[in-house]
């Protein structure tokens, strides 16, 4: 393993994961892609895959803890930044070149997310900074789910013409009330101290106590996993947010039984938070917004690994059934990320075009079950 370099050495010289297993018996994790936001790369997948499969078993290790190189003016700095999601610039070029390395990084990237979720020795995130899409996938499957002030966690997946992947249908449905589907459907960005009522946090700490918390756990011999967990637990704020603005209001309109009525309520409401809301949802993909709402709430009754499997269906369907620039995810990624004129040509154009055979179609599977691509899990 790779030993995790000092703070005034320039990133760009070392690895994309810096890994260090120290005498104390943890296995750290930096991601370290900051110009890019950590943005996860296939090669970013492998690394983290190969380093918490050897440690995942050894009897030497502990605990995992996981945190993000993050930008600091013109320099670097030990977090600051998690994970923005995955190279969205890569989606794009390989959907339009048909290049097979597509396939491989959702299914390489689904399975490190249920990795996660199984581990079976404490996996602590510090997710500062931003931590959106396959982000959460590194976080959202840890025992200890660490956040700060500087936290800016979201799925925001429906901008471009994706839906809530990385596992996002079984963390976001489990979230209180109809949380998720808010969440999921409008990529409402949540600050650190509302990511716990939400339950996609367990505690907040100062951004500034975040280095030396690191030192210490590099530091110390330590007797158990638990012991590590207990620890980081202990520098948790007392208080921040104990629920979540608005939630009435969310659990009445995403409470209803369609995205048709859904965005009739609200545009129906005089209220302010429902006016921008609806908003909102007019500027995302209709047809992910259908389909994303489906798999909400078809996952709320999954088993993860069966949720995981769906999930991987659905990305096939994103960049399958219509092929090149004719997806709509091809389209929402060229919009917002390639030629960046913020003016994404949705097909179809309207949340009340989308018909139910075109949701449906999304959830068939286009393998059968022994040959699906994460049968193993």
């Amino acid at each position: 393993m790779t030993k995790n370099h000092p703070s005034n050495t320039d990133p760009a010289s070392a690895p994309l994961v810096i890994t260090q297993r120290t005498p104390g018996g943890l296995g750290l994790i930096t991601l370290n892609r900051p110009k890019a936001l950590n943005a996860l790369s296939l090669q970013m997948i492998r690394l983290l895959t190969d380093a918490l499969r050897g440690w995942q078993h050894d009897a030497g290790i502990h605990a995992v803890a996981i945190r993000g190189m993050g930008k600091a003016g013109e320099g670097f700095a030990p977090f600051g930044a998690f994970c923005a999601g995955g190279d969205i610039r890569f989606f794009h070029q390989a959907a339009l070149a048909a290049d097979e390395a597509l396939g491989d990084f959702f299914t390489e990237e689904y399975a490190l997310n249920h990795l996660i979720h199984t581990y079976g020795k404490p996996y602590i995130a510090f997710m500062d900074g931003i931590v959106m899409g396959g982000g959460m996938g590194l976080s959202q499957g840890g025992s200890l789910r660490v956040v700060t002030e500087r936290t800016k966690m979201a799925m925001p997946e429906t901008r471009i013409g994706l839906f809530p992947d990385v596992g996002g249908g079984w963390f976001l449905s489990r979230t209180p009330g109809h949380v998720g589907e808010w969440l999921a459907l409008t990529g409402h960005v949540l600050k650190g101290d509302e990511a716990v009522p939400a339950r996609l946090a367990d505690g907040c700490v100062a951004s500034a106590e975040l280095p030396a918390l690191w030192q210490h756990l590099a530091d110390t011999a330590w007797d158990s996993g638990a012991a590590v967990q207990r620890w980081v637990a202990a520098h948790f704020a007392a208080g921040g947010a104990d629920q979540i603005s608005d939630r009435a209001q969310i659990d009445h309109y995403f409470s209803l039984p369609s995205m048709p009525a859904i965005i009739a309520a609200l545009e129906a409401s005089s209220a302010e938070w429902a006016r921008q809301t609806a908003e909102e949802l007019r500027t995302r993909s209709p047809l992910m917004l259908h389909v994303t709402l489906e798999q909400i709430r078809r996952a709320r009754h999954m088993a993860l690994a069966d949720e995981l499997r769906m999930e991987r269906d659905l990305v096939y369907h994103c960049f399958h059934q219509r092929a090149g620039a004719d997806s709509e995810t091809v389209e929402g990624i060229r919009a917002l990320a390639v030629d960046k004129d913020h003016a994404p040509r949705w097909n179809p154009a309207r949340i009340e075009d989308i018909t139910p055979e075109m949701v449906a179609r999304f959830f068939v599977s286009p393998w059968a079950p022994k040959g699906h691509p994460l049968a193993g899990l």
